[in-house]
């Protein structure tokens, strides 16, 4: 096996047109307790978008090797890392600002971190669960504590953390309301939202309170949609954003509804993994991949994700951007399961 890798390196703060360089680097090694994986298919994110921007630049020394989500191989563990072997199909999350990411051919990373990955899933797609899936689970499970036969306001139900949302709700037992266009109605029922309300025509909160209100928001939006999240509150309602709040919020309105509020930025963790893999192999959960680039076209996935279009016409599409890392010899993508 060669010694060196192929990587697409930050090199600039800025537009994503001129952030990129591709570059061999030497094959890291695994240290103790940590796994080698031959990285087969990443994603892109916001947190992606808002590093190569310099949101995060004082967490990030240049060049940088960014990216999170892996699905992929091990190749080799080190000393005590005894919870895989070679040949293991793995997922997991690379940690934010804590060393080099997944958009590079290998990756070392603590054993803890990894799950075995669902064989249901392919690479691709185990790509474009990981960070929002992880993020759904912490959001509706860990924080907001959903409970079966509770009302789920989930915004933004044909993005990526928001389509993941709806079928993790849906798996727990709640009756699920989302908001989205009218394009993406069909789309959003067919994962399993009980409701769908078009934001982009109307206030969506009297819609909301018309079913009676939601126990739990799930902000995928920010901004005024967060202010307004207690207008659509029952009693001891919960909100989790994921969105940066840079602007100040007036919450008396939370106030008076009892609602708990929960900021979210999610971590990475083995235990996570497997309560997704769960719901994958129960059939209650599947990733929505709207398009597979290859690593050298990292600079089109940034744009496709940032609502651009790339020179030849590509626009962005519905759910996640994967990126096939490694050819993959694997069957196409598939979408998720209809209800």
């Amino acid at each position: 096996m060669s010694t060196s890798m192929r990587v697409m390196e930050l090199v600039r703060f800025g537009d994503a047109e001129d952030a990129f360089a591709a570059r061999e680097l030497p094959r890291p090694a695994p240290g103790p307790g940590q796994v080698l994986v031959r990285v087969m298919a990443t994603s892109v994110n916001p947190l992606d978008l808002q590093t190569r921007r310099g949101d995060y630049r004082d967490q990030v020394a240049l060049p940088a090797v960014i990216g999170n989500d892996v699905s992929g191989v091990v190749v080799e563990t080190g000393p005590g890392a005894d919870d895989f072997q070679s040949g293991d199909e793995v997922w997991y999350i690379a940690p934010a600002f804590a060393g080099p990411g997944s958009y590079a051919e290998f990756h070392v990373v603590d054993q803890a971190l990894v799950a075995r990955k669902p064989a249901r899933l392919s690479h691709v797609e185990a790509a474009g669960l990981g960070v929002v899936g992880v993020t759904v689970w912490e959001a509706l499970v860990e924080r907001a504590g959903v409970r079966a036969g509770e009302r789920v306001l989930v915004h933004g139900g044909a993005g990526g953390v928001g389509s993941a949302a709806i079928q993790v709700a849906r798996a727990l037992g709640a009756e699920v309301v989302t908001t989205a266009r009218a394009r993406d109605h069909a789309f959003v029922s067919g994962l399993g939202a009980d409701h769908a309300i078009d934001f982009s025509t109307g206030d969506y909160v009297p819609r909301v309170r018309e079913l009676g209100g939601v126990d739990v928001v799930l902000d995928t939006v920010g901004g005024g949609t967060l202010a307004r999240s207690p207008e659509v509150l029952a009693d001891r309602g919960r909100v989790v954003t994921i969105v940066d709040t840079p602007e100040p919020q007036n919450l008396l309105a939370a106030w008076g509804v009892n609602a708990t509020y929960h900021f979210l930025f999610a971590g990475p963790g083995r235990a996570k993994f497997e309560a997704l893999g769960r719901l994958v192999d129960q059939g209650e959960l599947r990733p929505v991949i709207g398009t597979v680039l290859p690593l050298d076209e990292i600079v089109q996935a940034h744009t496709l994700l940032e609502g651009g279009s790339t020179a030849d016409g590509r626009r962005r599409p519905r759910g996640k951007i994967a990126i096939a890392v490694h050819p993959l010899d694997e069957p196409p993508h598939r979408t998720a399961p209809s209800r």
